[in-house]
């Protein structure tokens, strides 16, 4: 039986400690899932790594939009990987392109150096280069441990025949770690095709709405602001349980 590896994707102290609870192997941590993800702020992190137990490995995103960096952005994402590891982090996550849709080998194997001896994962700004088998080489040749991905489509549903591609061309010189979409729902079928060991995902439930009360006759009371977003330990428990014994 394979041993399967799933991190939750975290932007809430509630999220990580239910990660703990329910047996995740470790945190994926970030705010602005909305944005696709940011780099945290340093309570989230510094509480999560004391209260969860668990590895947790930082997103070390500047910025939403695309993953062509200045040099200013650059050096700020260094910034926050030695930040991340002083805090007692276990890895980052980042992905860094060039302008052609290739992933930046130099820029990256600096900043896998510089995380070292953290863990590093490139994550799902592979998918949106202009080869995935290519990309795949250079993130391996940067000395990544693993690699994020939905196969290079908008959900690991769409992308499952490529993420088996991914898995065997990988040939165990990397980790190829699947998400993007995965949910309880369809993790059973993706476990038994694909073949990864690693799973990644949010989990995330929407709750209630936020309201607002405001002087202001221009806004109605009931105006909502946002929602709020839930994470259960038992499906946690749940997604492991249909991944292993697929």
């Amino acid at each position: 039986m394979r041993k399967i590896v799933f991190e939750l994707c975290a932007e809430t102290i509630d999220a990580c400690l239910a990660a703990k609870e329910g047996g995740a192997n470790r945190i994926e941590l970030c705010s602005a899932l909305s944005e696709g993800g940011l780099t945290p702020s340093h309570g989230l992190l510094s509480y999560a790594v004391a209260q969860s137990g668990l590895p947790v490995h930082v997103l070390i995103r500047p910025r939403g939009g695309d993953f062509v960096y200045s040099a200013a952005e650059i050096a700020v994402m260094c910034t926050d990987i030695e930040h991340a590891k002083l805090c007692g982090a276990s890895g980052v996550v980042l992905g860094i392109l060039r302008p052609d849709a290739t992933v930046d080998v130099e820029a990256t194997q600096a900043m896998v150096k510089m995380a070292r001896p953290m863990e590093v994962t490139f994550h799902r700004a592979f998918d949106v280069t202009s080869s995935l088998p290519q990309a795949l080489e250079d993130v391996i040749t940067s000395g990544c441990e693993r690699v994020l991905t939905s196969g290079g489509e908008r959900d690991v549903m769409v992308g499952v025949h490529s993420l088996a591609a991914l898995v065997e061309q990988a040939a165990g010189r990397i980790e190829i770690a699947v998400g993007g979409g995965l949910r309880i729902q369809n993790a059973a079928s993706l476990s038994q095709t694909i073949g990864a060991q690693h799973f990644h995902g949010s989990l995330r439930r929407k709750t209630s709405a936020h309201t607002v009360s405001t002087a202001d006759d221009a806004i109605d009371d009931s105006e909502a602001l946002g929602f709020d977003y839930t994470v259960d330990a038992a499906e946690i428990r749940t997604m492991i349980d249909l991944l292993q014994n697929a």
